[in-house]
């Protein structure tokens, strides 16, 4: 089924307003800096809207892409078609317990760092080891975020989705609310059950593999969290959240970035095997493997999807040469990547 961007846009248009645009360059809305174009772009603000967003383009056959603040994504230079809308729910409250502890109740889309600057002077405790994690709680859950021995899977209670399995291009079934328990979930090191359908996979000459889009993605789309919080003195907190934010401006680079972009394999750091491997400070167009710290890709200025993706595979090859260990992508793969091509060595 042909998607008629224009004429999405006119339909969506008397509702959203200024909240959707045509060409929408994805660039702005990540942290990687580089990315093509998206057909149409939402801005999605209440629970309501992103359910009823979801309903009609099952219905419609639309293409739709859930996306939270862009921190672990790398789009494509040739951009993503159909619709992209950015999950900007971020309301939550504390239900106290009475025991010295709370329940948070919080949208996917509230962001770590605002969030843990409004808990810590009231006192809960539980999230702040993630001050120099930039994304959402949404986003958090499915990669199991973590930082300083601590991850979501120690805090997380339960998630609600808005599940949109059963649609497809040639079949819909109506969306439905579902709740997840903390045991439901799989939940592993930078790793959750939501993880598998997103993996990148790499051929056998190294290059990235996108995973295969659906005509709603994510399918299952986490909208809301519960998250166990515990009374801590204000003082203890604020001085940890400082902690790991100096530790954070000392050890990984200023420049743009999606944070690392491979997963620590067992026993070992991504990182060290990258620089033994002779590819720290490696450049290739306007992106370099960080020579502040290996397992970090930046964009020094006008780089392109392309030019990540190729120090991405160089990277990976050169560790399976020198040390025999195949790195698991960290960073997702979103848009129009087709059959990714050998580009030229890095130099």
């Amino acid at each position: 089924m042909t998607f008629d961007a224009e004429a999405v846009y006119t339909e969506l248009h008397a509702h959203f307003r200024g909240r959707i645009r045509r060409n929408e360059s994805l660039s702005r809305h990540c942290t990687f800096g580089v990315g093509g174009l998206a057909d149409v772009w939402i801005a999605l603000d209440s629970r309501d809207e992103l359910m009823n967003l979801v309903r009609l383009c099952a219905e419609r056959r639309w293409p739709l892409l859930l996306v939270g603040n862009g921190t672990n994504t790398l789009y494509a230079d040739t951009g993503v078609r159909g619709i992209v809308a950015r999950n900007v729910l971020n309301k939550y409250t504390i239900e106290e317990q009475g025991d010295g502890t709370a329940l948070l109740l919080a949208e996917a889309g509230v962001s770590w760092p605002r969030l843990l600057n409004e808990l810590a002077p009231l006192g809960w405790g539980g999230l702040e080891f993630g001050p120099g994690i930039p994304g959402t709680l949404g986003g958090g859950v499915i990669s199991n975020a973590g930082a300083h021995n601590s991850d979501m899977s120690q805090v997380l209670e339960w998630i609600e989705v808005f599940d949109a399995r059963g649609s497809s291009v040639d079949q819909y079934s109506v969306p439905m609310v579902r709740r997840y328990q903390h045991n439901e979930l799989d939940l592993s090191y930078r790793h959750s059950r939501f993880r598998e359908l997103r993996r990148v996979r790499f051929n056998e000459q190294g290059n990235p593999m996108a995973a295969a889009r659906s005509l709603i993605e994510p399918a299952e789309i986490i909208t809301r969290l519960g998250i166990r919080l515990h009374r801590e003195e204000p003082q203890k907190l604020r001085k940890l959240i400082e902690q790991y934010k100096q530790h954070r401006k000392k050890t990984q680079p200023v420049q743009q970035s999606a944070g690392s972009v491979f997963k620590n394999p067992p026993g070992d750091f991504a990182g060290r095997l990258i620089e033994q491997a002779g590819m720290k400070g490696t450049i290739h167009g306007k992106a370099q493997i960080s020579d502040r710290h290996a397992n970090f890709i930046v964009n020094s200025g006008g780089a392109s999807a392309a030019d990540v993706v190729a120090l991405i595979r160089e990277a990976r090859n050169r560790v399976h040469e020198k040390f025999g260990v195949d790195l698991e992508l960290e960073v997702e793969l979103r848009g129009e990547w087709g059959e990714y091509r050998v580009q030229p060595e890095a130099q």
